[in-house]
């Protein structure tokens, strides 16, 4: 019965064999080749509509805030619309500098 020899092979060790080494390594790399590609797969599947889902929240938000967008000839025309230029002084930094050691 081969139950029986494999019981008997069972605990006995294995002869190293350069070649089934050789092609153990082989598959381990293939496998893994296998295993990136199933991932990848797996991931695009999964993201298959979401561009097209984002696409259209974009499109419905500007629907509803069109009317926050001013059109740019509209903005050259009517300056009320433009927050007025600020002109900020800028001290120079080597009076920080000496304040600050003091």
């Amino acid at each position: 019965d081969s139950t029986f020899e494999f019981e008997r092979k069972r605990n006995r060790p294995e002869r190293y064999d350069r070649n089934l080494a050789e092609n153990t390594l082989k598959a381990i790399k293939k496998i893994d080749k296998i295993r990136v590609a199933r991932e990848e797969r797996h991931h695009k599947l999964r993201m298959k509509g979401k561009k097209a889902k984002e696409q259209k929240e974009a499109a419905i938000e500007l629907e509803q805030g069109i009317h926050l967008v001013k059109a740019p000839s509209v903005l050259a025309q009517d300056q009320s619309l433009t927050l007025p230029k600020i002109k900020v002084k800028v001290q120079a930094q080597a009076e920080e500098n000496q304040a600050m050691e003091e």
